[in-house]
């Protein structure tokens, strides 16, 4: 019998992650199995979206379903499919037991059975138990009432998503989950930049992105249109590092019919091609600085200029930018100009770079395994124990860009080396070539005035003064970071500079 508690969270203000682990929760127990899975359907792939007894980086997986025959039967029915031991199509989750990841499924007992939403195929639910006569015949009818209930849950999560759209005044965009699906983690500084992000993204504000190399910046970018009210609108990609300064302006704003040797036609640029929607401008502080007052023409007036044109056009343009530099340290230095900084940086969201997301390193490592094990046509691809302990240890200067990469070549040394593809393939922490990067000193505030001329409370003072600076500075600019960084609220930091003489 279901567990009538389950009914109760349906109509109970719990968050949906609480409410799906708890449903899951209680099938792990009705069915005495080992494993519960809870994938959601995104195109052509399914990926977990809850799991009980699954390693952690399974979470981080992505199972395109031509490639798994088992997801693929479950998905082809209605009724709930049962795979008995013996039964030869692969299993998913091979190798990714919570408790003895690495080691392939042996005889076992599974079933599945689809989940739809409003007539659509919404996902599936899985189980898996050790013991090869686990499931009954009574369970393929009672398996149906939880699916019902998943399906329930998932319609619920819709509506809420619904109503958070409505009440920040954007649409529910169609085609807009792609993106932020492979936007992985859950790490609390993650979900924090997310939550502030999508905010942001309701406004028309100029956002800019600031974080390190390799942090995701432009998935963040695409987040931000698809999330705004200009989702059904062009998003503009200009690579601001790659412009050839003698075609910058070309690229940017375009030309008239003769307007040099060689334009023979006229042509638009970038900024007028992203008219209506959302004009992303990566690596910004490398843009020249002669464009730098022309864009910041369009950005307060609404104006472009082609080249050889004597009349301005109108463009209707959301700016967002991102960049690894520190801004403030370009216009001290004369190589960025102040107003055209303050003018992108309306709202700053400092991205956090992977050292600082804990275990989301796991689980942008199962995306990256799955992704390689299709790629080498590999049965299954999992990192050992002392794999997954170097990979949380190590400091990540490269950030996310860095992780794919360290993965893909250990997956290709490893089958270098003699593993076999038909065999599940361990990456071992010696596979990965991490070394451990110098450590870096230590950040140090200025030094402060004599301590013999302050009291106490002034020497406080300007130790909290020189602190905020410092995390300030670190954070571009953006008080929302600066407050993140030091564990306060933005609202009682803004009260402490103000009380400091900093605002």
């Amino acid at each position: 019998m279901i567990d009538v508690s389950l009914l109760a969270d349906l109509a109970a203000e719990l968050p949906q992650p609480i409410r799906l682990q708890r449903l899951l929760a209680s099938i792990h127990a009705h069915y005495g199995c080992h494993a519960v899975g809870l994938l959601r359907s995104d195109g052509d792939s399914l990926y977990p979206l809850a799991a009980i007894g699954l390693s952690q980086e399974t979470l981080g997986r992505r199972f395109v379903v031509a490639q798994h025959p088992r997801l693929a039967a479950i998905l082809a029915q209605r009724e709930p499919v049962r795979f008995v031991p013996g039964s030869p199509l692969p299993d998913p989750y091979d190798g990714l037991l919570a408790d003895q990841p690495g080691a392939p499924l042996a005889v076992h007992d599974c079933l599945g059975v689809r989940l739809e939403v409003e007539g659509r195929v919404w996902g599936a639910l899985t189980l898996d138990a050790f013991a090869g006569r686990t499931f009954a015949a009574g369970d393929l009818l009672t398996l149906p009432h939880y699916a019902l209930l998943a399906a329930s849950e998932a319609r619920m999560g819709r509506l809420e998503g619904d109503l958070r759209a409505l009440r920040q005044g954007v649409g529910n965009p169609a085609g807009s989950a792609g993106i932020g699906f492979e936007l992985v983690g859950q790490s609390p500084a993650w979900l924090a930049m997310l939550q502030e992000l999508d905010g942001a993204a309701a406004s028309d504000l100029p956002i800019l992105l600031l974080g390190e190399t390799g942090t995701g910046k432009e998935l963040l970018a695409h987040r931000v249109h698809q999330r705004s009210a200009r989702h059904d609108r062009p998003l503009v990609h200009l690579n601001c590092a790659a412009l050839p300064e003698a075609l910058a302006e070309d690229e940017l704003f375009g030309h008239a019919k003769g307007a040099f040797s060689g334009a023979t036609g006229e042509r638009a640029g970038r900024v007028e091609a992203a008219h209506g929607g959302t004009l992303f401008l990566d690596e910004v502080g490398e843009l020249p600085l002669a464009l730098q007052a022309k864009l910041l023409r369009t950005l307060q007036n609404g104006e472009i200029q082609r080249l050889g044109e004597d009349r301005p056009r109108q463009v209707d343009a959301r700016i967002v930018s991102a960049t690894n530099r520190n801004l403030h340290d370009g216009v001290r230095a004369g190589r960025f100009r102040a107003d055209l900084y303050h003018r992108l940086s309306v709202y700053p969201v400092p991205v956090p770079p992977l050292r600082e997301r804990g275990a989301d390193v796991l689980l942008l490592c199962g995306r990256f395994l799955e992704i390689n094990r299709a790629r080498l046509g590999l049965r299954g691809l999992r990192l050992a124990a002392d794999a997954e302990l170097a990979l949380l240890r190590y400091d990540w200067p490269g950030n996310v860009r860095e992780l794919e990469h360290v993965i893909s070549r250990a997956a290709i040394r490893a089958v270098g080396r003699g593993a076999a593809r038909h065999e599940l393939i361990t990456l071992e922490a010696g596979l990965l070539g991490l070394e451990a990067p110098p450590a870096a000193p230590p950040a140090m505030l200025p030094d402060p005035p004599a301590a013999a001329t302050l009291s106490w409370r002034d020497a406080v003072d300007d130790f909290e003064r020189r602190l905020l600076r410092s995390r300030l500075d670190a954070a571009g600019g953006s008080w929302a970071g600066a407050a993140r960084t030091l564990g306060l609220d933005p609202s009682n930091l803004h009260k402490r500079a103000r009380r400091l003489g900093l605002k």
